[in-house]
């Protein structure tokens, strides 16, 4: 089970650290990714990080914006936003899954979504 936390209302210009926090019985996963879904839109992916090193790639839209980082000791993801933008506000959501990879279907655990509004 993945949990995400953080999200919230604010500014443009502003920073938001989200969470995801997953259990213990999750946890045999190669890379933990976030993806976003405004509304009316498609889930789109953000990024991913490998749980053993640390490696992590990122979309265009969010790459010098956004950061993906994971405490392996909590297992947990956190996916740092900052400078963010209304183009920004959608749930964003965690997933684990096996592979390294930016498509939705390679990840089978996801967590619930956290909301995100950014105001111009």
């Amino acid at each position: 089970q993945l949990v995400e936390s953080g999200g919230g209302l604010v500014q443009a210009g502003a920073s938001l650290r989200l969470s995801c926090a997953a259990s213990e019985r999750t946890f045999s996963t190669y890379a933990m990714a976030w993806f976003r879904q405004a509304p009316g839109e498609e889930r789109d992916f953000v990024g991913h990080i490998t749980w053993t090193d640390g490696r992590t790639y990122y979309a265009d839209s969010v790459k010098g914006r956004f950061t993906i980082s994971r405490d392996v000791t909590k297992n947990t993801a956190y996916l740092q936003l900052d400078n963010l933008k209304p183009e920004d506000t959608a749930v964003y959501f965690c997933a684990s899954g096996q592979f390294r990879s930016a498509q939705r279907i390679d990840y089978s655990v996801w967590g619930q979504g956290t909301q995100v509004i950014v105001s111009a």
